[in-house]
């Protein structure tokens, strides 16, 4: 069992603060046994099957508390990018997106194999709630929705301290395994941009990117965005003209810099 807790209410306060974002940071989570989800707190079962991007959406725009199994998808890419249902041969196959997304069966079958997927046969149910409503305590990911402004302040602010190159990818149509999927999978930060399915099911915004992170890496985060806030870096970033002597507001952050060198 894990020992990890959090302070949501100061984190999602933070990001708030820092990003001015415009949806609810939500975190989710993957169960062993349906029993176990269901006894999360004030959980919402579907009346109807739906896709994950739903699922997810009702949780960062409605602020609900909702758990899922696979019967509660629509088919199996849903389910099988958060470990509800095999990666087998038939999905594998691709054959469903042959045509559709992808030009031949075997286009489609390369983007199924490049899909990071948790592996199936663990887990059960999936939920997603709120950060803030402590109810998963603590997710296994969080998933925070921004615009590509947002999200650069975000990895700036995850790099202020340990800094690492951060590397993101794109399978195209089925791009949740791209972020939840992924992170899920690596333990890792995954940002990708939403998918067709992600946009038309999900409600997810034309200028928005989503990143999947595990729960460890906020406090970071928002250390680092106080620490550019203090340095007068911050969002939204005021635009200086692009035919402005560029001189004067290179100074605010590096004039000091250049003196000491001189010194």
């Amino acid at each position: 069992m894990t020992t990890e807790t959090y302070d949501w209410t100061a984190i999602v306060e933070g990001l708030n603060r820092y990003l001015r974002l415009r949806s609810i940071p939500i975190g989710m989570k993957l169960f062993e046994t349906v029993e176990a989800m269901e006894a999360v707190p004030k959980i919402r079962r579907p009346k109807a099957r739906h896709t994950t991007d739903q699922i997810v959406a009702q949780a960062r725009q409605l602020g609900w508390t909702v758990g899922i199994t696979m019967a509660d998808l629509i088919g199996a890419q849903c389910g099988a990018v958060i470990g509800l249902h095999p990666q087998d041969d038939e999905w594998l196959s691709g054959t469903r997106m042959a045509g559709v997304w992808f030009k031949t069966q075997q286009d489609a079958s390369a983007h199924q194999h490049a899909m990071d997927c948790v592996p199936h046969g663990r887990y059960r149910a999936m939920a997603v709630a709120p950060l803030t409503s402590g109810r998963l305590n603590p997710p296994d990911i969080c998933l925070i929705y921004g615009t590509p402004g947002q999200m650069i302040f975000f990895i700036n602010g995850l790099q202020w301290s340990g800094y690492r190159k951060m590397s993101f990818t794109s399978v195209g149509e089925s791009a949740c395994a791209d972020s939840w999927g992924k992170a899920l999978k690596t333990g890792e930060p995954a940002l990708t941009i939403p998918c067709y399915a992600e946009r038309r099911y999900g409600g997810v915004a034309d200028d928005e990117l989503l990143m999947a992170i595990p729960p460890r890496f906020l406090p970071k985060v928002i250390e680092g965005l106080a620490a550019l806030d203090k340095n007068g870096l911050r969002y939204p970033i005021p635009p200086y003209g692009i035919q402005s002597d560029a001189g004067a507001g290179l100074a605010v952050s590096y004039a000091d810099k250049e003196a000491s060198k001189k010194a």
